[in-house]
Formats: C-alpha cells, structure tokens, sequence
C-alpha cells in the first residue's frame, strides 16, 4: 500500500522556519500533484498550497494566509515534495498533512488520492 510520509515539523519561535518533506513510500508511483493542508486544535483542515505539473506545465496555488511566506516545491526523481515555511506565525502551528494525485490537479482541486499521517508544527510567541 503506498503511504505518504511527512517529516520536518517540530518547535519553532515565531519569526522562523522549517521545512516539511512528503515522501511516497513507492518510488515507482507516478505523482503528477502534491498539496499540504493543515488542521488546528477544534479547526477544520484547511488548504495550505499545492503544485501540479504535467508534461512541461506547471502550476502552484497557495492560501492567501501563507502567500509570499511558504514555498511548495518537489523532487520527481526522489518523489519527494517540499513545504518551505518562513516568517512563521503562532496562528501557523496546526498538524501539516500533504496528499497527492496521480493526475495533475484542476485550478480549485482538493481532493486528493493520497494522504499522510501527519507532521506537527508548532510556534511559539
């Protein structure tokens, strides 16, 4: 069964960063997406970003709230997807989730086929 395994999440200050990895278990899985959302204690899961690509298209969709301050990247050879967290905000500590799809993700999309247990990030004021 194919797992998705996050790792990087831990106790930082408010100010900085961390950077999350989402690994699938089978190196043979074709990805074409990858997302991260996030749930807070008593909170929804929210979206926090995702990346699609497909051939030579690409594209990238963040949360207004983490704009400009976290970066969704991934490595196709390692299938391997990256978080990169900066300016981090105590409002930011939630349990980070990434998910993927074996098909490139439509504009709006959230649903997706794969998901991981789970990371916490948590940062302190």
């Amino acid at each position: 069964q194919v797992q998705l395994v996050e790792s990087g999440g831990g106790l930082v200050q408010a100010g900085g960063s961390l950077r999350l990895s989402c690994t699938a278990t089978e190196r043979t899985l074709e990805i074409y997406s990858m997302a991260w959302f996030r749930q807070a204690p008593g909170m929804e899961r929210e979206f926090v970003a995702v990346t699609s690509w497909y051939r030579t298209i690409y594209s990238t969709e963040y949360a207004d709230s983490v704009k400009g301050r976290f970066y969704i990247s991934r490595d196709n050879a390692a299938n391997t997807g990256y978080l990169e967290m900066n300016s981090l905000k105590p409002e930011d500590t939630a349990i980070y989730y990434c998910a993927a799809g074996r098909g490139p993700a439509l504009p709006g999309q959230r649903t997706f086929e794969l998901w991981g247990q789970g990371t916490q990030v948590t940062v302190s004021s």
